[in-house]
């Protein structure tokens, strides 16, 4: 059985096979993380939620936007990042701004 040691090894394999790419929850959540990163270079503080959509992920990560001292007044900010199956980048959107320790953060928007 061989070992797959990369992903592209993965996307050979499932091509090989017939079978279409798809990333699991745990290496979407890293790949929208890792997308968001190189285009902001935001310190991020976490992934909050995930859905699967019929074109791929949903993922909505926490971040550090404006570091301030005390750290209590950080100013955080949550992004939506959309990326297909394959992990390939399609949106991103900054999508709140609050400050660190913000009781209202899981309150719907309207």
């Amino acid at each position: 059985m061989a070992r797959k040691t990369t992903s592209d090894d993965s996307e050979d394999e499932h091509s090989a096979s017939g079978e279409s790419s798809s990333l699991s929850p745990v290496r979407a959540a890293a790949t929208a993380v890792e997308h968001l990163v190189e285009l902001t270079s935001k310190q991020v503080e976490g992934v909050t939620s995930m859905e699967p959509t019929e074109d791929g992920w949903t993922v909505e990560i926490e971040v550090l936007e404006d570091r301030r001292i005390p750290s209590s007044a950080d100013i955080l900010a949550l992004f939506e990042v959309e990326i297909d199956l394959d992990g390939e980048l399609l949106a991103y959107r900054r999508t709140r701004r609050y400050a660190r320790g913000s009781t209202d953060i899981g309150r719907a928007q309207q």
